[in-house]
């Protein structure tokens, strides 16, 4: 069983950067694969980056490429999305989840385990 807790959100003008935190209760965080996701009101959720349990392996959703970085560190049980040059289509419930895999999957239903998630809003 995995725990996992998002911090980080809050309100920021567009332009603006962010870092999320998850950290995740258990002591194989470092062999979980782990992503984060977001959802705006009535939106589906949605893929925004994934990091491998090693995190020598990352992908990132088209819509956020060049502005969002994933990465962890397992000594931490903790993986980060530093989101910079946010727009106010960023906005959103972002949530971490994780998967003990050794890709880094990008749809949702392939995760295990969810947080329960950070609100980001975006003002213009």
């Amino acid at each position: 069983q995995v725990q996992l807790v998002e911090s980080g959100g809050g309100l920021v003008q567009a332009g603006g950067s962010l870092r999320l935190s998850c950290v995740a209760s258990g002591r194989t965080f470092s062999s979980y694969a782990m992503g984060w996701f977001r959802q705006a009101p009535g939106k589906e959720r949605e893929f925004v980056a994934a990091i491998s349990f090693s995190g020598d392996t990352t992908r990132v959703a088209n819509s956020v490429q060049g502005r969002f970085t994933i990465s962890r560190d397992n000594a931490k049980n903790t993986v980060y999305l530093q989101m910079n040059s946010l727009k106010p289509e960023d906005t959103a419930v972002y949530r971490c989840s994780a998967k003990l895999v050794p890709t880094t999957p990008a749809r949702d239903w392939e995760y295990d385990y969810w947080g329960q998630g950070t609100q980001v809003t975006v003002s213009s």
